[in-house]
């Protein structure tokens, strides 16, 4: 079997790899991941009692920015969106309907605090971001993540029931791509989405 065909069939979406599958999604040799990995260039742990080192994903998809290395093999081809709102109806009715497209894969959150949480380990490429949280506002969540250089590319569309234009205009300014307002149609957001991810 081809490199490009065991890549196709690795989960690009675990958490750890070994020097192996790295090399692999890297197009090197497990030698030169071996030698990074010893060198501290690409972080990871070895197993207690053994010499097998493992990779978690946030350290490769780190590794593989730092050297220009092309991300290809690491995504599944769908869009990565993360849903966080506290009204669980409203995510499992986005969750489905999402879902059911097949251009997306899902993660959902019902704070602020999960939400910076999963983005580390998920790393979206577009956020749905309820305003009103239990534990923050949307802005906040928005400004915050798009401090970060790490996330200058995820996209966020702010949804809310209960905003005025002047907060609007203060979360486009905080980075937001889009606000839709609650109550909206489950089409007009698809199209939303398609537009700020140029699908």
């Amino acid at each position: 079997m081809d490199i490009q065909k065991r890549v196709q069939r690795m989960d690009t979406a675990k958490e750890l790899f070994t020097t192996g599958e790295a090399a692999e999604l890297c197009s090197l040799s497990q030698q030169t991941i071996i030698r990074c990995f010893d060198s501290g260039r690409l972080r990871g742990f070895r197993i207690p009692g053994s010499k097998f080192r493992k990779i978690p994903r946030d350290s490769l998809l780190k590794f593989m920015r730092d050297n220009n290395i092309p991300m290809i093999n690491m995504q599944s081809g769908k869009k990565r969106l993360l849903i966080v709102d506290d009204d669980a109806e409203i995510v499992e009715l986005m969750s489905d309907v999402l879902i059911r497209d097949g251009r997306f894969e899902i993660r959902t959150a019902s704070t602020g605090y999960d939400a910076g949480i999963i983005t580390q380990k998920f790393r979206p490429d577009l956020i749905l971001l309820d305003y009103m949280l239990p534990d923050v506002n949307g802005n906040i969540v928005c400004k915050t993540i798009k401090q970060d250089p790490e996330f200058s590319s995820t996209r966020i569309i702010i949804i809310s029931g209960v905003i005025n234009q002047t907060e609007i205009d203060d979360l486009l300014k905080a980075g937001a791509e889009e606000f839709v307002k609650k109550p909206f149609s489950v089409t007009e957001l698809i199209d939303r989405i398609a537009v700020v991810l140029e699908l």
